[in-house]
Parts: C-alpha cells; structure tokens; sequence
C-alpha cells in the first residue's frame, strides 16, 4: 500500500503544469488577451520519494493520502475549473428564475448596482468604498459584453441568507453550505482586504502579491526552510488560541503569535503575551508549514501563502471563497480540525515524511499559480453575471437614483 502511495505521488506530481513568473506574465496586464496563454508552462519537479515501507504508525493518514490521490482529477481546462459553484449559487432560480420582488426583497442586504446599455450604475452610499471598488474594478472590464441586469452585492463579511429561509438572490464573497448566498470573488483581489500597519489600504493587487511571494522562491527552497510550522494574526476567534498555547509549550515545532489589532487593549487581549510584530507574506515562505484559520468568515491570507510553495495547514472546512472547492484535503493541504486535537500528530506526521509533505505543498502551489490568476477571477465575473442575468424575468429599468459607476483616471 505505502508504495503504492509513492508512485502514485510521484506520477500525480510529476504532470503539475507550472506558470512560472516572468515581466511578461500575470502582472504586466492581467487582462490581456495572451494571458490565457500556456506556452509558458513548465513541469514541475518531481519529488522522489524515500524506498521503503512507512512506519505503521502513519498507516491511517498514509491511507488517507492514497484515497484522495486515487479519486483526484486534476483541473487542465483553461477557466472552467470553478463552474461548478456557479450552477450550484444559481440552481434556487433555474425553474421559476429571478423576479423584481426578489430584487426589492434583497436591497437591505448591500449594495444595488444596475448594468444599463453597458453602463454600470450604483446606489450613493457603500458601505465599505474600497470594497465596492474592488467589486466595480472586474465588472468595468467586462461591461461591453454584459446585458442589461440588476443585483445586490453583500459587501460585510457575513453572508446574508440562512436555508432556515426562502433563496433571495444577494451576492456575497463568502459563506457556508448554510446560506443561499452567491458566491463572487472578493473585492481583495483588487482593493482592500485585511488592513495592517504592513499593508495599510489592505492586501489588494493579487497579481502584485503573486508575483512580490513568487519571487521568495530563490531565497526560501524547500531545503531552506525551516522545518517549524508558523502563524501570525490577530485574536478574530479563540479558535487560534490552541495553536498559540501549544506554541510556547512546543517552540521548536510552531512558532504561533498573536498580533495587535485595532481592539486591543492590553495583553489579556492577545493571551497574556505582548503583541508579536506583524510578519509580511513574503517572510511567511521562510517556514515550510503555514497555518491558515478563517478570520470572521473565510480568510484572505489563504491564497497568499500557497504561494510560498509550503505546506498548507488549513484548519476547519466550513467557511468558503469561489475557488475553495478546488482545493482538496491530502492533495493540496493538510487538513485540521476545529478543535485542533490533532496537530501534534499531523506535525510529526509531515516532520516525519518530509517528501510527502512537499508534494503537497507543491500541488497547492500549482493550483493556485495555474488556476487563480487575475484572469480567472475575471472570467469567473463574466461566467457569474451573464448566467446571473438569464435568469432574470424581467427587463430593469434605470432607476435614476443610482449613480454611474466608471474605472478610476489614471
């Protein structure tokens, strides 16, 4: 069975297509035609594995390995890989369709945009201006091909709309299997997102951020990094507290802070430590395990530290983005749960098969280098809003209350 697992790594691994960054790639214009482009992919290296069984002691997770890898179809169409959540947000309106009540009943949830001969238009108050711009920056690319529509957009963290009451259409950029919610791409693709001294207007630029993180990759190989698992973040939720107490119990193992954030007040506020000094996503790379909680819903960080080509510890599955079903438990992370009850033997697990534990990595760096590209959140938009608006059973008509909306002068 082990060697079975072996191969199989080695096969899976061995046909991982890489875009690897150059001036010309994703960050010169990342809506440029060429983009979709794959004459620049390069295979990744093969990682061969150790001969030999494995100790029977990681049998169980080795077998989970194996069960995931068994059943796993790669993704190799170019901005596809994400249609599915698309069929699935929309399916509540595929027999009687989207109506103008429906509409009306959602305008309390967030912001309502119209798109009119091509013009997108929007109601005077956002709640959160850089994330509405965020928002407008993708659908002001694509709006000579989209047709005449209107929607809310929830621009808050939370979702909307529980299944406990009837499907409204709103548009949000996280959510559980809880909410009717239709999932978008977030705003911090673009503009906005979590806000730290480091990144003061939040993250935003994720073509900028691809290639600032790509570009660790000389300095921080895998051979260099350090063979400690890492977090820095803020007290959101005392989810996190488990892994910054087994931390100071465990400091050779996991190097877990707390930071300030705008609520502190004292140590009490960050468990009875002083505040740890932020840490860019860049430096993240140095740490070949990287620990990613969700903030109030869905965590922004994710992508970013895929990116670093180490190995994902992704705690919890509840809380999604657009493109999280994409990524597979085994595959492309480790998964932990809730609880964090099993962190001591998922850390000597991959401590242990050092190999293995870089070949996931490698895969989720694929992925996310692949298939989540600006373009793909781009085409993710067009997919999104031209189904969308199929479905409406009704033809909008300008309110004159809704202000235009137009792309920033340069």
């Amino acid at each position: 069975m082990y060697l079975l697992v072996e191969f199989l790594f080695i096969l899976s691994i061995s046909k991982i297509p890489v875009i690897f960054a150059d001036s010309n790639s994703d960050t010169c214009d990342a809506f440029q035609q060429n983009c979709h482009s794959t004459s620049n992919q390069s295979p990744a290296t093969k990682h061969n594995f150790t001969p030999g069984i494995r100790p029977e002691k990681w049998k169980y997770l080795l077998d989970l390995i194996y069960k995931a890898n068994s059943t796993f179809e790669e993704c190799s169409e170019i901005c596809a890989c994400y249609d599915n959540l698309i069929e699935e947000d929309l399916s509540p309106w595929k027999q009687n369709g989207i109506n103008k009540q429906d509409i009306l009943d959602s305008k309390n949830m967030g912001t309502h945009y119209q798109i009119i001969n091509h013009v997108l238009y929007r109601e005077s108050d956002c709640m959160f201006p850089f994330r509405c711009s965020g928002i407008e920056y993708f659908i002001l690319k694509l709006i000579d091909k989209l047709p005449d529509m209107e929607f809310v957009v929830n621009t808050r963290d939370w979702p909307q709309v529980n299944k406990y009451n009837k499907p409204i259409p709103i548009f949000s950029f996280s959510k559980t299997s809880q909410y009717w919610d239709i999932t978008y791409p977030a705003w911090s693709f673009w503009a906005g997102g979590p806000a730290i001294s480091l990144y003061p207007t939040g993250l935003g630029r994720w073509d900028v951020q691809r290639k600032n993180i790509n570009g660790t990759v000389e300095k921080w190989p895998w051979d260099k990094k350090k063979s400690t698992a890492f977090f820095r973040g803020s007290r959101t939720s005392s989810e996190r507290d488990k892994l910054v107490l087994f931390s100071r119990k465990y400091p050779d193992m996991v190097d877990a802070q707390y930071t300030k954030n705008q609520a502190w007040k004292s140590d009490k506020d960050t468990l009875g430590a002083p505040p740890a000094k932020e840490v860019s996503l860049e430096d993240h790379c140095h740490y070949k395990y990287l620990f990613n909680f969700r903030g109030v819903a869905a965590s922004f960080r994710l992508k970013h530290l895929f990116l670093c080509r180490s190995l994902v510890f992704h705690v919890g599955d509840e809380w999604i983005e657009f493109f999280y079903h994409r990524l597979q438990p085994w595959i492309h992370y480790i998964p932990v749960k809730n609880d964090l009850s099993n962190i001591d033997e998922l850390l000597h697990f991959v401590m242990e098969n050092d190999d293995i534990a870089q070949s996931i990595a490698e895969r989720g760096f694929a992925l996310i280098w692949n298939h989540l590209r600006m373009q793909d959140v781009v085409c993710y938009w067009e997919k999104l809003l031209l189904q969308y608006a199929k479905l409406l059973r009704y033809r909008p008509l300008k309110n004159v209350k809704l202000k235009v909306v137009k792309l920033p002068q340069k």
